[in-house]
């Protein structure tokens, strides 16, 4: 690994997810293999006429208690899970509350779609009345998908880079990337990052559905994210954030914080092939892992354990399992993946920021969470799944790979810190 440039470490890490609202509580839960799908609760699917009825929402999240009323009803969802995710990463880290080292610290924020509830409950209010003139004064500040960085810049007086990254289901590693260049180049001696997302509505569920995207295992929720299984039938609609400290070495050293890990590369890709189908070729994927190792210094040989990008899907999955094996396998070398997406389903721009706290806790901790209802192996797929159950491994070095609409493709290099 490369040691001539600054080098960024993670030092805080806060959660909100259809497993738990908080970093342990998720983490807990994915060693459990627990699944947080269930039957929708935010509207009627059904009544709604959608194929898929199914999905992994935040439960138990009272924004009013957690935010306080006045400022919650300020933001849309999406703001209010960074918010409170962003609040135990800072809380997490112990991060310092000096106003020189806050002028430095920047927060990139990424989400998908942004404030869809927003715009979807706004758009209904108009229709309904018959005017626009009812619609909130806080409409499009709250719809915006850089107002969860600016809600969390102006609550804790960060003062550097802010804005939000928006690339589909490979955001939140965009921004890991955004954020890791940011220290790396001098520009910000702190960064907070990650991402959020909250669509779970019907007219967003609606339109995956209608691209027979979705899994419509509608009677057994629980086993209906179920990558790389030969029975998969599509992703299953997720929402959540998470968010982490990221920190110049130097900085966190100096101050004696609790390091999880290293960030120690990224790498990434266009397919430039379709806007929503994935190249079954998985050269884009290629390319990004490629770019990855050559950015971070790490050697293919190196990577103990691949948090899979993974949806679930029919052509997505063994595309990336083969990618991953002819970048990886060579010489025989073994290497496990797992997707916790099969736990906590898809969350789109927020996917990578969850998937990064799971492999992280993953090196910290020296357990692979598993890849749940693995129960009929694809003969495309023919990787070490870690299938059902958690295993204790030493992980030195691991890959966070994430792919979205538009061909993005977004691998993080993240591992076990060491002086």
């Amino acid at each position: 690994m490369t040691r001539d440039r600054r080098r960024v470490v993670i030092t805080g890490m806060g959660a909100v997810t259809p497993l738990g609202n908080t970093r342990d509580a998720f983490w807990r839960a994915l060693l459990a293999g627990q699944s947080g799908v269930a039957k929708v609760t935010a509207f009627d699917a059904a009544a709604a006429g959608l194929r898929a009825q199914i999905a992994a929402e935040v439960k138990d999240f009272d924004a009013d208690a957690l935010i306080g009323r006045r400022d919650a009803r300020r933001m849309d969802r999406y703001a209010q899970f960074a918010f409170v995710a962003a609040r135990e990463a800072i809380e997490d880290a112990k991060f310092p509350d000096d106003k020189e080292l806050r002028e430095q610290t920047g927060v990139v924020v990424a989400s998908g779609i942004g404030g869809i509830i927003t715009i979807q409950d706004n758009v209904t209010k108009a229709r309904a009345t018959g005017t626009a003139g009812r619609i909130t004064p806080f409409f499009i500040p709250m719809l915006m998908s850089n107002a969860a960085p600016a809600q969390i810049s102006m609550c804790y007086g960060f003062r550097g880079p802010t804005y939000a990254v928006s690339s589909a289901c490979a955001s939140s590693n965009d921004a890991f990337a955004v954020s890791y260049d940011l220290i790396v180049e001098g520009k910000a001696r702190a960064m907070i990052t990650g991402g959020a997302e909250a669509t779970i509505t019907d007219v967003a569920m609606g339109g995956f559905d209608s691209m027979k995207a979705l899994s419509t295992r509608n009677d057994e929720p629980t086993k209906a994210s179920r990558p790389f299984d030969k029975e998969r039938d599509g992703f299953v609609l997720a929402e959540g954030s998470a968010i982490f400290v990221l920190e110049e070495l130097e900085l966190a050293t100096a101050r004696g914080a609790r390091i999880y890990a290293e960030l120690l590369g990224y790498g990434q890709s266009a397919d430039a092939y379709d806007l929503v189908a994935v190249d079954p070729a998985g050269s884009g994927v290629e390319l990004a892992l490629r770019r990855a190792f050559e950015r971070s210094g790490v050697a293919p040989a190196s990577v103990d354990y691949v948090n899979a990008h993974a949806t679930s899907t029919p052509i997505g999955d063994p595309a990336e399992s083969q990618a991953l094996g002819r970048m990886l396998g060579v010489d025989g070398h073994a290497f496990a993946v797992s997707s916790t997406k099969s736990m906590h389903g898809h969350a789109l721009g927020a996917a990578g920021a969850l998937e990064g706290v799971a492999t992280v806790l993953t090196i910290k901790n020296g357990i692979i969470p598993p890849t749940i209802n693995y129960e009929y192996p694809d003969p495309e797929c023919t990787l070490d799944y870690v299938p059902n159950i958690a295993r204790r491994a030493e992980v030195n070095v691991a890959l966070s790979s994430s792919f979205g609409f538009g061909g993005h493709n977004s691998v993080a290099v993240f591992g076990k810190y060491k002086n």
